[in-house]
């Protein structure tokens, strides 16, 4: 709506009932999940049964809860340690491509800036086969020519890791570039002059102002690693991280241990969400 031009009460009306609905159409299928993962029945749908926390903290079949359901904690960890390694790649490498686009004019600039910003427009699934064919090959070729077995280019968490890097550092980028652009170059020559080294300048004045905007890029980072699928599903190997797994149930039919675990990721994202507007709060 725009609001420096005159608008009637029923134009007024209808926007706020088209605001409403949108947001109940985005909300809706979350609070069913949410919901149902404290039905007490063994389908998540109704009828309502009354309410349980046995698809959390349940011992007993059917009503084994995700606490103690082993193959989803153990995806948990390894979606957690793929996130870690993740987000720190994609927080090192976006500082360091911040600093390249932002402070150096060079021939190629805006080719570079553009292969920097393909991972964004390509289908993750494409993305997840390139990969994946071209580490086969090379791991084919190294094979042959060695005869040692090289396990990091065949499918597996390094490839997943990687995979995911490769499109995660891009928002990195576009973060850090952001807030480096008001960084005022005055007080690193500042620094300079009272003797500190390029590297101490940079150290002690600009990755300081930088921090913000690196922590929000880290979880970015995370959440998006963690909620990743296309990609992910062609790289995976033995060990799968939680959306592999949850896809795996889900072929064998759904049941609100799958709401459990929808609703804890919903709450810590959320609260991961909250951190990182916390994060460009301080930064603003």
């Amino acid at each position: 709506m725009i609001t420096g031009i005159p608008q009637s009460a029923g134009f007024r009306w209808a926007y706020k009932a088209y605001v409403t609905l949108f947001f109940i159409y985005l909300a809706l299928p979350l609070a069913t999940v949410c919901v149902f993962a404290f039905n007490n029945s063994v389908f998540p749908s109704l009828p309502w049964e009354g309410f349980t926390w046995a698809w959390f903290f349940g011992t007993e079949a059917p009503y084994i809860g995700v606490f103690h359901e082993r193959p989803i904690l153990r995806s948990i960890v390894t979606s957690g340690v793929v996130a870690f390694w993740v987000s720190l790649l994609a927080v090192f490498v976006g500082t360091c491509n911040a600093f390249l686009f932002v402070r150096h004019e060079f021939r190629g600039k805006g080719f570079l800036y553009i292969l920097m910003l393909l991972p964004l427009i390509i289908p993750g699934i494409i993305l997840g086969i390139s990969i994946l064919v071209f580490s086969s090959s090379v791991a084919n070729f190294l094979e042959d020519a060695t005869g040692l077995w090289f396990d990091g280019l065949r499918p597996g968490l390094i490839l997943v890791i990687l995979g995911q890097f490769s499109f995660i550092t891009t928002f990195a980028t576009l973060v850090i570039s952001a807030r480096l652009q008001k960084f005022d170059p005055s007080l690193e020559e500042a620094a300079l002059n009272l003797g500190a080294t390029r590297w101490g300048a940079v150290r002690a004045v600009t990755l300081p102002f930088l921090f913000p905007a690196m922590a929000a890029a880290g979880v970015v980072a995370v959440l998006m690693s963690f909620e990743n699928f296309n990609t992910t599903l062609m790289l995976v190997g033995s060990d799968a991280p939680l959306t592999i797994t949850m896809f795996d149930r889900l072929k064998l039919g759904s049941t609100p241990v799958l709401n459990a675990v929808s609703l804890l990721l919903i709450v810590v994202s959320a609260l991961l969400g909250l951190a990182s507007l916390l994060l460009q709060k301080r930064k603003d």
